[in-house]
């Protein structure tokens, strides 16, 4: 697998948002902005390559039984680094993310990249890989924060973009919402990757019937 499609995996064909399923619990909790999708992504993504990196090259040192437990270790070291990072740098932003910051260390995604991807591939890929992996759950949260802030408040990045007389979809920034427009975009998504398989299909069967 060449690097660019190993970097751009993560944006449709893993994405682990919309393709994956995975880090819903975050997903669902702090997207109410366009703003905190952009802060719990970026500093997912952080964490991820900082995390990726390390584990690929203390791979041949870690021994197999311990690796779930040092992988733990390793993640949270950097989950501990990004959350004192944001208490001191964006205090009001780590205010609002709350909880969410410091449960990255469980993130499915992070974890999930070390055991599949990080312990059995070199520091290049598994740097590619999770900057990859990293940026499209960013842009996946950013979408729906984006969505639910227009809806529900009629703002984006906190500048009014449907006027004042715009009556808010308050629906949209509680859970319920969050699991309706999910639940849109996924099937959004389905069909679009669908699509585009059905004329790769068609041709196949062509060739086929001319053989």
């Amino acid at each position: 697998m060449d690097l660019r499609r190993e970097f751009t995996k993560g944006f449709i064909a893993e994405n682990p948002i919309f393709r994956l399923l995975l880090g819903m619990c975050p997903t669902l909790a702090v997207t109410t902005a366009a703003i905190n999708g952009v802060a719990m992504g970026l500093a997912t993504t952080v964490v991820l390559v900082g995390s990726n990196c390390t584990i690929s090259l203390l791979r041949r040192f870690i021994p197999p039984r311990v690796r779930i437990p040092a992988f733990i270790v390793i993640i949270a070291s950097f989950v501990t680094i990004i959350d004192m990072l944001m208490a001191g740098f964006f205090y009001e932003l780590h205010k609002v993310l709350g909880l969410f910051i410091p449960l990255i260390v469980v993130n499915c995604i992070i974890l999930g990249r070390a055991e599949a991807y990080a312990s059995k591939n070199p520091l290049l890929r598994s740097l590619i890989d999770g900057l990859g992996m990293g940026l499209g759950f960013t842009i996946s949260l950013i979408v729906l924060g984006s969505i639910r802030e227009i809806l529900g408040s009629g703002t984006v990045f906190g500048f009014a973009l449907l006027g004042e007389g715009y009556p808010p979809f308050l629906v949209m920034l509680l859970p319920p919402g969050a699991f309706i427009l999910l639940g849109l975009l996924l099937g959004l998504m389905n069909k679009l990757i669908a699509s585009g398989r059905r004329p790769q299909a068609a041709s196949f069967k062509t060739e086929a019937g001319s053989l």
